[in-house]
């Protein structure tokens, strides 16, 4: 029997190493559907409850596994529905290829069914390559530059197909100068290093200070084990954008965490008072958060040329790998020998998490969201991987958790969508089924689509081996960022018709779905359930009643900037007095004096 063009495509996936596809079915990609159901499961065809929800799921498999995610729709909608979830992969440079259904070639330009132009509608979101397949000869070409564009820019790439093209006979190209074939699939490796004398530039503005910050993002993930060795010679401190959170654990002493409005103080005070800055695969955009312009000798390092030296006037820009290049300048430094700025850094960092540990067991009503992750911290397992979505439960996220061991995570970094937190879980269990899973998901993203990829868990559950997945919602029935947003930016009370959010209970739509459920509204419950949560044998959603009123206080605030925020809260803010009461308690945590070796609880 000949091969239809769908059964190629398939079987290309294959050779491309792809275990699964995240899609949805539909008219626009009936023959590819077939061509899986031909295939003994290989790929996967994992069908999540909606497109953009497949899209999410392909960027978070992309993310934690290091290689290209795979997602699939059909024309139309279906191909609308993905644009949101390959925006998250485009802005945070994420390697993700999309395989999308067409109206058929004989229909085209008749305002047929579904018919949208999708090369108009994509040519923003994938870039980099976009192509339609109009003949079978194409083929293999046409895949192929998809997955090596997506690997090499880390970014989205599409593939057009249309309908009748998937079950037409397949053709190989023919060896002719007007036809294209293709080198057969495999993986690219490669170390760029700059020039020698950019590289002792760069040591030499290094080595010349004394008060060394290191800014490291997600492109400094390979190069742990350095950024520690140059933290070490310099005794500078490493200061974290959130997307790379999971680059060096929080134990530490030097790693301050997270920087920016969902930061931590001691970053904040390691950039204000730094002489030197070293950014290590970050293109953090806030350089309200970096130190003063004109302070600070800095270098950058970024695989990316056209992403470095735009957020600080950094005077050596070298363009390389980040372990490669940084494996090159540490021997050329010298370690310091007066510690005193490392003993300055270590002190505030100690200091930080008795703050957070204060405000995190502060009485709330009726349970303080800090304190959620708090007790998380105290049980994650080494190797648990974390996904967290875009809320006010992403400044717990990033200031609460205290990373250890090989933890993994992320979140929407650049685009910051709603959504993607219970879909990056579903992805980051195809990309390690053996290792524990934990979702810190607001009621606002579980509302707006994670309740339905519930069902997909409750699904795939038996093809993970560990089949921890624990979804934590965070349940206050606000749409909490947003209100405090109003509240800080705009000086405005919460406007209850916008940001009040229907209450139901989530465990109990867990139950439904065939998903271990436990309800928490009493903080003492708390280390309980996650004990009982990252236990369990099958997945389990965690629904804890959180006041909506504890602050997310930036790290930079001043009691004036605090009291500005009062007083338009107190215009006419639902529960005043008792949101400005939980504000001034959490402030005041950071100015409550440090133990000391020896001190009682």
């Amino acid at each position: 029997m000949a091969q239809q063009v769908a059964d190629y495509v398939v079987a290309r996936l294959n050779e491309w190493g792809v275990k699964q596809v995240f899609a949805y079915p539909g008219d626009g990609i009936n023959g590819l559907v077939a061509a899986f159901g031909r295939t003994d499961d290989r790929p996967t065809f994992v069908q999540a409850r909606h497109e953009e929800m497949a899209a999410f799921s392909a960027t978070g498999y992309a993310k934690f596994s290091g290689h290209v995610g795979v997602c699939m729709a059909t024309s139309g909608p279906g191909a609308i529905h993905l644009l949101n979830g390959l925006y998250d992969a485009k802005l945070d440079h994420v390697p993700v290829v999309a395989i999308i259904g067409q109206t058929a070639r004989s229909a085209m330009g008749g305002s047929y069914q579904q018919e949208v132009d999708l090369q108009s509608l994509y040519k923003d979101v994938a870039s980099e390559y976009l192509v339609e397949v109009n003949v079978a000869e194409q083929l293999p070409n046409a895949l192929d530059r998809a997955f090596r564009t997506a690997w090499t820019r880390r970014a989205p790439t599409a593939v057009i197909i249309p309908a009748d093209l998937q079950e037409e006979t397949y053709e190989p190209p023919q060896h002719e100068f007007k036809q294209v074939p293709s080198s057969p699939p495999a993986e690219m490796h490669s170390v760029v290093v700059p020039a020698r004398a950019e590289i002792e530039r760069a040591a030499e503005v290094i080595g010349a200070g004394s008060k060394v910050a290191i800014l490291v993002g997600q492109g400094a993930r390979s190069a742990a084990r350095e950024v520690t060795e140059l933290a070490e010679i310099t005794g500078g401190g490493v200061a974290k954008a959130l997307l790379g959170k999971d680059v060096l654990p929080d134990d530490l002493p030097f790693v301050t965490g997270p920087i920016g409005l969902l930061g931590t103080r001691p970053s904040y005070e390691l950039m204000r008072d730094c002489d030197t800055l070293v950014i290590v695969g970050s293109n953090f955009p806030y350089s309200q958060f970096l130190p003063p312009l004109d302070q600070a000798r800095a270098v950058q390092i970024d695989i990316d040329g056209t992403m470095i030296g735009m957020r600080y006037p950094t005077e050596v820009n070298l363009v390389g790998d980040a372990k490669a290049t940084l494996a090159e300048i540490i021997p050329l430094l010298k370690p310091v020998s007066d510690r005193s700025w490392r003993e300055t850094i270590e002190s505030n960092v100690s200091r930080w998490w008795e703050t957070v540990e204060r405000q995190s067991t502060l009485d709330a009503k009726p349970v303080n969201p800090m304190r959620v992750v708090w007790e998380l911290s105290q049980q994650i397992p080494d190797n648990a991987i974390v996904t967290a979505d875009s809320g006010s439960s992403t400044n717990w996220y990033a200031r609460c958790l205290k990373f250890h061991g090989s933890m993994r995570g992320s979140l929407s970094g650049t685009l910051a969508t709603m959504g993607p937190g219970v879909p990056y879980a579903i992805g980051a269990k195809f990309a390690h089924p053996d290792r524990p899973v934990i979702a810190l998901v607001g009621d606002g993203a579980m509302q707006m689509n994670g309740l339905a990829e519930l069902i997909t868990i409750a699904r795939y559950t038996e093809q993970w081996s560990d089949k921890r997945l624990v979804v934590c919602v965070f349940h206050n029935n606000d749409l909490n960022q947003v209100t405090w947003e109003l509240r800080s930016m705009g000086g405005s009370p919460k406007f209850e018709d916008s940001q009040s959010l229907p209450d139901i209970s989530y465990a109990d739509a867990a139950r439904c779905f065939g998903l271990a459920a436990i309800e928490v509204d009493d903080p003492e419950q708390l280390a309980g359930a996650w004990e009982r949560a990252l236990s369990a044998d099958r997945p389990t959603l965690l629904d804890v009643r959180c006041d909506p009123e504890v602050p997310p206080i930036p790290p930079h605030a001043t009691w004036d900037q605090m009291k500005a925020t009062a007083e338009a809260v107190l215009r006419g803010d639902p529960n005043a007095w008792h949101l400005v009461t939980q504000g001034m308690k959490t402030k005041a945590q950071e100015f409550l004096p440090g133990r000391r070796s020896g001190d009682g609880e």
